[in-house]
């Protein structure tokens, strides 16, 4: 099975770059970006499992960007990080697709449990997309026997 990867998306810089350090001594292959732009960018070029994304960026906003990445690359998961203040902006993010939401300040054991279960969704999802085409190319039994 792939090692869970994932993306830091959030326009604090101390942030990105201090739990990018903390969640790469766990093991974590990890991409950071400082904007919804720039995670985009990323994205086209480093594929992903999990983005963490901040609600509240300059330009492009956690919700725009969250829309943008579930249009160009659907099996994303992405879970969103908010201030107190912005509880409803990961509401609307849970309704455009997002996974979960973090809570600022994000304990790491938090944001790790959160991307291994939105990553365990993903493996899932992947799992019945896969036997779902197996099903499609395979005849049932019946069918077998009756070109037989």
């Amino acid at each position: 099975m792939e090692n869970l990867k994932m993306m830091l998306v959030d326009d604090e810089e101390r942030f990105l770059s201090t739990t990018k350090k903390l969640l790469e001594r766990k093991g974590f292959e990890v991409q950071t970006a400082s904007s919804g732009g720039q995670a985009l960018e990323l994205l086209r070029s480093e594929p992903v499992h999990v983005v963490v994304l901040d609600v509240k960026m300059p330009g492009m906003d956690g919700v725009a960007t969250l829309r943008e990445i579930k249009r160009q690359f659907p099996m994303v998961e992405v879970i969103m990080l908010t201030g107190h203040a912005t509880v409803e902006s990961a509401i609307d993010g849970l309704k455009s697709g997002a996974v979960d939401y973090l809570m600022k300040p994000a304990d790491l054991e938090e944001i790790v449990a959160k991307a291994t279960n939105a990553f365990n969704r993903r493996v899932d999802i992947e799992e019945k997309i896969r036997v779902a085409r197996m099903r499609g190319l395979m005849k049932s039994p019946r069918e077998m026997l009756k070109n037989a």
